[in-house]
């Protein structure tokens, strides 16, 4: 099945956490992947979620360092959605 990938960018203005994630990751901008597959047998293209990535930085490692870690993309918009509560 043909993927597709989206590249986008999320900014947090004050430190967050999200589900499945160890620790407080720092404000700042950050890179997010999301892969898709087309579903098949169907009269119109349409897409399924694979995964759904952050790269943070790396934990314990210098700062030119990170690491890709799969999220869900609800956990995303809540951490968001808190941020933007918070200001």
């Amino acid at each position: 099945m043909p993927e597709r990938t989206t590249h986008s960018s999320v900014n947090f203005l004050h430190p967050f956490s999200l589900a499945g994630v160890d620790g407080v990751q720092p404000a700042g901008t950050y890179a997010i992947e999301t892969v898709e597959e087309t579903l098949d047998n169907l009269s119109f293209v349409a897409y399924r979620r694979i995964s759904t990535t952050i790269v943070l930085p790396a934990v314990g490692s210098p700062s030119r360092q990170r690491q890709v870690v799969t999220i869900d993309p609800q956990d995303l918009e809540a951490a968001l959605e808190r941020d933007a509560r918070s200001s």
